[in-house]
């Protein structure tokens, strides 16, 4: 069977939203793990908009990118409109999965576990003896729609709770039950999960200073579960990643408590870096960096080859 290649592959990194500086990491390591097999060209983001010197007949798109735009849907459907093919899932599964509310309600369809909730608009947040008489003291408060921990409040007192409702006033939130459990990260890769990662934090709470400060976090890959626990919270993941519609890769995540895993996100562009997340748990099932590279743009460039036969067939 003939096979069309892209003549390089367009990295987009950067962006102009809260995770800018997380999307350059990660796009200058991915860069230079492609590099080793491709033709790349890192390109920059410095506005909401795709560049227009990316030519879709030629290359495909590896969107290096966190949180608002790159991750949302918005980069996506301007992708489709210009006919480029990218790494990734598309504009649909990518809008779902930046919802937190909307894929815990696919996942309570699915009969995963999630974490007792309530959302609300920040332009009107609830009373605090409201969302304690609902959910009770201890509370993670997140926005819906940020990735990279970006927002992310705990609380344990009405105390504390109303201070921290007091200072939000717009964007879309979620006040969650805090599941006090183990916290566990798995990559799944063309629909299959890879191994599961326990983050062990200083703190006790992963939130952004844990994840990008060095030293203040380790990680355990594969996580010492038992076999029952680790076969079921792959499934889950699994399942979560088809219903979602995701494709190529995601990572998803899961606290542990007892041996119950409860279903918190799916990060459809997760970090890229040698030490991030995902390549640790690919690195369970005999990835190295470079060859986990080679296999997230695979399923890219079969998209790519296709769409160019059948152009050429036409």
């Amino acid at each position: 069977m003939t096979v069309v290649n892209p003549e390089s592959i367009v990295i987009l990194f950067g962006g102009v939203g809260s995770e800018r500086e997380v999307s350059l990491r990660s796009g200058e390591a991915i860069a230079q793990a492609l590099a080793v097999n491709f033709k790349v060209d890192l390109v920059r983001l410095d506005a909401e908009s795709v560049p227009d010197s990316i030519d879709g007949a030629r290359a495909i798109v590896f969107p290096a990118l966190h949180g608002a735009f790159g991750e949302d849907g918005r980069l996506q459907t301007l992708l489709d409109a210009r006919e480029i093919e990218y790494c990734g899932s598309d504009a649909a599964a990518s809008r779902l999965c930046m919802a937190k509310d909307q894929t815990k309600q696919l996942a309570r369809e699915l009969g995963i576990s999630v974490p007792a909730a309530l959302t609300f608009d920040g332009a009107n947040a609830p009373l605090a003896d409201s969302v304690m008489d609902a959910l009770g003291t201890s509370l993670v408060i997140k926005p819906t729609d940020q990735g990279s921990s970006v927002g992310l409040y705990f609380t344990e007192h009405r105390s504390a709770l109303g201070v921290t409702l007091s200072q939000i006033h717009h964007g879309n939130w979620m006040i969650e039950q805090r599941i006090h459990g183990r916290e566990l990260t798995v990559g799944v890769l063309n629909g299959a999960a890879l191994g599961v990662v326990e983050i062990l934090s200083a703190s006790g709470v992963y939130d952004y200073k844990a994840k990008y400060s060095t030293g203040s976090t380790q990680y355990q890959c594969p996580a010492d579960l038992e076999s029952a626990v680790e076969a079921q919270i792959k499934t889950q993941a699994e399942a979560l990643f088809d219903a979602s519609g995701c494709r190529d890769f995601a990572r998803i995540d899961f606290l542990l408590d007892g041996s119950t895993p409860y279903f918190l996100e799916i990060n459809t562009l997760p970090g890229l870096t040698a030490t991030s997340l995902l390549p640790k748990s690919a690195s369970c099932a005999g990835f190295n960096f470079e060859s986990l590279g080679g296999e997230l743009v695979a399923s890219a460039i079969q998209r790519f080859s296709a769409r160019n036969m059948k152009g050429k067939e036409a």
